[in-house]
């Protein structure tokens, strides 16, 4: 895929051992339908093609947790631009299972059932990267592994993928895959960012080990680390602010000055700093970041192209490392 004219071209990243090349930014579909009405999505994803992004990430049950809404909110929107834009073949597609109220858990059936069903409001024949979106240990791992590798079987799933699985359920899952023949994961998405680094212990190792692409959530740490919650801002004892502001502490007013320094020798966004500092980490495909508004993604975009510094990195690094 290339961006418009006149950007900077937009290099392309490979997902694990798979054969996916990706742009080194996932858009976040978690807000659409929700907090992002159909209108508005439609335009972050007209901007982000237009940017050179190329991968679109949903689960089937957004937004399943607002009153009024079912699950599957997200997917539908997206399949109607697809459908309106005509670009499936541009875009590659990432959706979820085990947490919509119908198709609960990682049962074999549940599986069939509910990519199934995503494959309906998507609109699409094949789903690019069908997570296992939480573990469901209720389930004998080979028998979802085993379902999930029946789906790339039947063409209705192009790759398998994990998401929030703990070390040793991965090395379970590959081992099921090593006995059963089974199609083998080549994504992972945990939960990663400048603020939160136990991925770069057992399960970055996994990721090395199995040759996993790494497609971290959160990456900006809520908003934290797009500079949205400091001392003497409004922000920072609203309700909004929730979590995030939990990361103002000694270590994270050391993480933004650092943000702050270098954003301003880019002129850029401090997000953008961000971002960019995530997908230069081993195993790193890309983040997930999402934006409700066009004027929210342009600062994300920003993150694919942005070149830091071999020292830039290593401040970020040492700003960002845990106090023992």
């Amino acid at each position: 895929m290339t961006s418009d004219p006149g950007l900077t071209p937009v290099p392309l990243v490979p997902v694990g051992s798979s054969d996916l090349r990706v742009a080194p930014l996932a858009l976040g579909g978690n807000v659409f339908g929700w907090t992002a009405d159909e209108e508005a999505s439609v335009a972050v994803l007209d901007a982000f093609r237009a940017a050179g992004g190329s991968l679109v990430d949903t689960a089937d049950s957004y937004s399943a947790w607002v009153d009024g809404h079912t699950g599957g909110e997200s997917e539908r929107v997206i399949g109607r631009w697809l459908a309106d834009r005509g670009c499936r073949d541009e875009v590659v597609v990432a959706t979820k299972v085990s947490q919509h109220p119908d198709f609960r858990g990682l049962a074999p059936d549940t599986v069939r059932r509910a990519a199934h069903a995503s494959l309906e409001r998507l609109g699409v024949e094949r789903i690019d990267l069908y997570y296992a979106h939480f573990d469901d240990e209720s389930t004998p791992i080979e028998d979802t592994a085993t379902a999930f590798s029946a789906l790339v079987d039947e063409g209705v799933v192009r790759h398998v993928a994990l998401s929030n699985y703990a070390p040793e359920r991965i090395d379970a899952w590959m081992a099921a895959v090593q006995e059963r023949g089974l199609h083998v994961p080549v994504a992972l998405q945990p939960h990663y960012n400048l603020v939160e680094r136990d991925f770069e212990g057992a399960l970055r190792e996994r990721a090395e080990r199995y040759g996993l692409g790494v497609l971290p959530y959160f990456g900006l740490a809520k908003g934290f680390l797009a500079g949205k919650y400091r001392e003497g801002g409004p922000a920072v004892d609203s309700p909004r602010a929730g979590q995030a502001a939990g990361y103002l502490d000694d270590r994270g007013r050391r993480v933004l000055a650092v943000l702050d320094e270098v954003a301003e020798a880019h002129g850029v966004a401090v997000a953008s700093v961000s971002l960019a500092w995530l997908r230069r980490q081993p195993t790193v495909v890309g983040p997930i970041a999402s934006a409700r508004s066009t004027d929210q993604l342009a600062d994300l975009v920003a993150s694919m192209t942005l070149e830091l510094t071999p020292a830039e990195l290593e401040a970020l690094d040492a700003a960002s490392r845990p106090t023992p």
